[in-house]
């Protein structure tokens, strides 16, 4: 069990922040038991990232089977280790976003056009249905939205090996 969450308040519009401690820990049916400061408990709790892309280490509130928040982490960062690694495990579990690490080929460089990628989760292929699937995330950062569903992250464009960024490049 770890303890400690640097809480804001999220029924006020002020900036009150207090330290709040409570327990986590992984019940043996495999879900996440939440026991608040006052002893409440919330069996099934699951971490949603407010903002999985853009800052997925930011912003994770812990929401009750009943769909009610029952608390909200600022920074992840900022939680004891033995919590953040068990954060981290169930958050591990909800998110499915492979990296993307070379592009081995792509059928046309017209769209709709099958994509076949080397991923930090082993190799793929996927339907790109149109190059407004590809969004950029600043700079460097792209993700793209195969035609199944699952989204494919490219965190740094300039550290694909030349011939993937001139693949990459003939679609943005």
């Amino acid at each position: 069990m770890s303890k400690g969450l640097r809480m804001t308040n999220s029924n006020t519009n002020s900036d009150f922040t207090s330290f709040t401690a409570f327990q986590l820990e992984r019940q043996a049916s495999g879900r996440l038991l939440f026991i608040g400061a006052n002893g409440e408990q919330h069996a099934g709790v699951v971490p949603v990232r407010a903002f999985p892309v853009a800052a997925p280490d930011e912003g994770i509130s812990l929401v009750s089977t009943e769909g009610h928040e029952v608390a909200w982490i600022e920074q992840l960062q900022a939680l004891p280790p033995g919590l953040r690694t068990l954060l981290k495990e169930e958050l591990a579990l909800r998110d499915f976003v492979p990296e993307i690490q070379q592009l081995k080929s792509v059928s046309t460089f017209a769209t709709p056009s099958v994509w076949t990628v080397k991923t930090d989760r082993g190799d793929t292929s996927f339907v790109l249905k149109g190059e407004e699937d590809i969004r950029r995330l600043g700079r460097n950062a792209l993700l793209i939205a195969g035609s199944q569903g699952v989204q494919y992250s490219v965190h740094d464009m300039t550290a694909l090996d030349r011939n993937s960024r001139r693949l990459l490049e003939r679609f943005l």
